[in-house]
């Protein structure tokens, strides 16, 4: 049943205007991170890790946080409309199918996201001249950037699930961002769930911030995502569907 449900929720993405959004905004970061590298390669050197500093800088500052939450918003959005949401509360279906459903599709979009981030930055690669392939650990990196986007993405989706509004959420996200640089800078990145992503995908460093707390790194977001699939299945079981 949940993966029924799983495909529901991916059957409401198919033809949705996200696929824009997905293609164009890492397009736009990395680009504005490509240029950067360009201007300043007497500084940072040339080489692969010299890249992945300037074109993490603005995707996982500024861009990645908001682009899962105008996923996790538009799934919503499509909820709010025409009463679908007493559709969905009145459905045969329990609630932690529905809700880990629309979760499950967000991570497909998600781990998505991050391969085409990934794309992306070995055509960069080649058009600016480096030779041979990214390095092994920026493809680590990518994949651990995913799993912290997952703990973003479970408190994206708890927002939007009750936050009716689609900009809010996403400027809440962005917020989020800047919040998550700040704490990062600090030293206190695995205690604020905007902060994993950043750590994950090392952002704007070439040495591994994670290097001995891979640990503690996955029982943060682990700790984080079982919170907020939580609070969301347990604010859709209380809800009621006569309010909407």
């Amino acid at each position: 049943m949940l993966f029924a449900c799983m495909r529901a929720e991916l059957m409401k993405l198919k033809r949705s205007f996200i696929w824009s959004v997905f293609l164009i905004l890492p397009v736009i970061s990395t680009i504005m991170g490509c240029f950067n590298y360009i201007q300043n390669t007497d500084i940072v050197g040339i080489s692969w890790y010299s890249l992945w500093t300037q074109t993490t800088l603005f995707y996982s500052n500024f861009f990645y946080a908001p682009l899962i939450a105008v996923y996790c918003a538009y799934l919503w959005r499509l909820e709010n409309f025409n009463r679908n949401r007493n559709a969905l509360l009145a459905a045969p279906v329990p609630i932690p199918c529905l809700y880990l459903a629309q979760f499950l599709a967000i991570s497909c979009v998600t781990l998505l996201t991050q391969l085409w981030v990934g794309v992306l930055f070995l055509i960069c690669g080649l058009i600016t001249g480096l030779q041979g392939f990214p390095p092994l650990d920026t493809i680590i990196w990518l994949l651990r950037g995913c799993v912290g986007g997952l703990a973003i993405a479970a408190l994206q989706l708890f927002f939007s699930s009750f936050i009716r509004s689609f900009a809010l959420p996403i400027a809440m996200a962005l917020l989020g961002s800047v919040a998550g640089l700040l704490f990062s800078s600090a030293g206190f990145g695995l205690f604020f769930p905007y902060s994993l992503m950043l750590l994950g995908m090392n952002s704007n460093k070439e040495e591994d911030v994670l290097a001995g707390s891979f640990l503690p790194f996955f029982l943060s977001c682990g700790i984080f995502l079982l919170i907020f699939l939580w609070c969301g299945i347990r604010y859709l079981k209380k809800t009621d569907v006569k309010a909407y």
